[in-house]
């Protein structure tokens, strides 16, 4: 498999640059946020939402540089999905991410919402900088699915009868709606046209699709050490996801285990070894391919550049992932 970071290689420099202003952008007037946001930003992780603004941003400027506010938009890209993440990690309970202790483990629920609602105040800020009222109100769009999202997945748990486009349109909200319309975003700053917006739009909102269903596939066939949580968690949660929805329509014992919300013992293993044992999970690669060509069409629209190229790649590394 190739390691996400390898795709990056056009924008490599441009992403040191942004690693390196994070910490800056959070300023240390509070040294508890402030430990917070270098622990967060110091976590690592693979950085692909604002790898993806900076490709689309130099795959749309091939004539010239890219500017400080596609350099800024991915920065605050990037503040929006940590805001988001810390957020998810006091609502899940979860006390590791990516093999990292998890802000609220570290510095106790009330601290983590009031980094996560100081990320999201900050990164706003630096929006409303960017003087671009078309940017400013895709960005402020997403803040708002992010929360819609979370509400509709708690609000969803246990529901066995929850359709496939519920499934997509909550995946949408929590996971597609940051990298389709950051990416659009990228292009209105190069000054594309209405039409090539559009394009981009819509290769973030299947590329982030595509990766949510990934994800929600590798909680049934990875281990607990590559996810960094439990295997199975989301089940146990109550959160269905495309694997448990595809298996539902083979395996009608699953819905009385889900219905009653694995109360007996042996319940949730039972559960587990119905998913196994269905199409869904197959079924679920599926449905993940299908937004990974649809993104993979949408880019290519672009004039080829090393760029163009490596958000096509990009499509074949979320696939990868299950492999």
């Amino acid at each position: 498999m190739t390691p996400a970071t390898s795709l990056f290689t056009p924008v490599e420099a441009d992403l040191q640059i942004l690693a390196d202003n994070l910490k800056q952008l959070v300023g240390n007037r509070h040294p508890i946020l402030f430990a917070a946001a270098e622990h967060l930003f110091g976590a690592g992780g693979k950085r692909i939402r604002p790898a993806i603004v900076l490709l689309i941003s130099r795959a749309t400027m091939l004539e010239e540089d890219i500017t400080q506010r596609h350099r800024r938009l991915a920065e605050i890209t990037e503040m929006i999905h940590t805001a988001s993440l810390v957020h998810d990690d006091v609502v899940d309970e979860s006390q590791m991410r990516r093999g990292v202790a998890t802000v609220h483990s570290l510095f106790g629920n009330r601290i983590a919402v009031l980094a996560g609602d100081f990320l999201f105040a900050q990164s706003s800020w630096y929006l409303a900088n960017l003087d671009n009222l078309e940017v400013v109100k895709l960005l402020s769009e997403v803040i708002m699915d992010l929360a819609t999202g979370e509400i509709q997945q708690g609000m969803n748990r246990f529901d066995s009868g929850l359709a496939i486009e519920t499934y997509l349109q909550k995946s949408y909200y929590k996971t597609a709606s940051l990298i389709a319309n950051s990416a659009k975003a990228a292009g209105l700053l190069s000054d594309v046209s209405p039409e090539i917006a559009q394009h981009l739009y819509n290769y973030g909102r299947n590329v982030g699709l595509a990766f949510q269903i990934v994800d929600d596939i590798l909680d049934f066939t990875s281990t607990t050490d590559t996810l960094g949580k439990p295997a199975g968690s989301d089940l146990k949660s109550g959160n269905l996801t495309a694997p448990v929805l595809f298996a539902l329509e083979e395996k009608p014992y699953l819905e009385v285990l889900i219905e009653r919300q694995f109360a007996q013992s042996q319940d949730l293993e039972q559960a587990l070894a119905l998913i196994q044992d269905s199409q869904g999970i197959q079924q679920a690669r599926e449905l993940a391919a299908h937004h990974a060509k649809l993104a993979a069409e949408d880019i290519a629209i672009l004039p080829p550049s090393e760029s163009r190229q490596a958000l096509i790649d990009i499509t074949e590394y979320v696939l990868s992932r299950l492999y």
